[in-house]
């Protein structure tokens, strides 16, 4: 289920009802305008509904942070006020963050299906794409199973298979079977890291093969990792969350 964050800091009547329609499809984390509270928000949540009211626009350092945090998070916005108190937030929130304004007076049912129309369109968009690689149909549907809530997920069960997608596709992290049958994860590795298209993409190995010969033959192919599928899922999980609040904490 996707989530939402809802910002305001005078809750009324309007915004509550905003809020409780919503609920009924996504989930709703609700907070103020207000730096230490914004600087708990999680990662991954993605669309934000910010309610403007004077005491936000008085505080332009809230409105400075709302704006650093949505770029950290890469966040949309979503805009409810006044017509003047929009412009107003304008001078601090840059139009490409912006997804929809909605101006004062305006139907809550418009603004709950545009919201719910930009999820189900872009939803998807709005998560990492890994690529799992492996020639063993059970592996792929359980990581997907473990990845799938949290990240974009492809299939691949060949290393060809691999090949052909990331001509088309571009995912943010691929995890990467050693052994497979015609095309192995090395030669999948040595193919990507020589080719220009695809050499600046993160590789993970996510294999059987933990023998150090193995290990040291694709060490020098620089991968971003080297997992065993016998780790507990969560652990290999929490690996790949690190690794990309790593990555995001080196492109600031």
């Amino acid at each position: 289920m996707h989530k939402i964050l809802c910002i305001s800091n005078v809750p009324n009547y309007f915004n509550i009802t905003i809020s409780n329609k919503l609920k009924e499809e996504y989930d709703i984390f609700e907070t103020k305008a207000d730096t230490d509270k914004m600087s708990k928000v999680e990662e991954d949540i993605r669309v934000w509904l910010l309610f403007l009211d004077k005491e936000i626009l008085e505080n332009p350092k809230e409105l400075i942070f709302i704006k650093d945090k949505a770029l950290e998070n890469e966040a949309t916005l979503f805009v409810i006020g006044e017509k003047e108190e929009i412009t107003d937030a304008k001078n601090y929130l840059p139009a490409s963050l912006i997804e929809e304004e909605f101006a004062r007076p305006i139907d809550v049912n418009d603004v709950v299906k545009t919201i719910d129309e930009y999820i189900k369109t872009k939803g998807s968009q709005l998560k990492k794409k890994i690529l799992v690689v492996d020639d063993s149909g059970a592996v792929l549907r359980s990581v997907k199973e473990w990845l799938g809530e949290k990240y974009q997920v492809a299939l691949a069960n060949s290393g060809a298979m691999a090949i052909k997608y990331l001509t088309l596709n571009r995912p943010d992290l691929v995890l990467l079977d050693y052994e497979m049958p015609v095309v192995d994860g090395k030669q999948v590795l040595e193919m990507m890291r020589t080719e220009a298209e695809f050499s600046a993409i993160p590789v993970i190995f996510l294999t059987g093969k933990s023998d150090k010969e193995s290990v040291m033959k694709v060490m020098g192919l620089k991968p971003e990792g080297y997992l065993l599928k016998t780790m507990p899922p969560e652990e290999i999980v929490k690996t790949i969350d690190e690794f990309f609040l790593k990555r995001k904490g080196m492109e600031k």
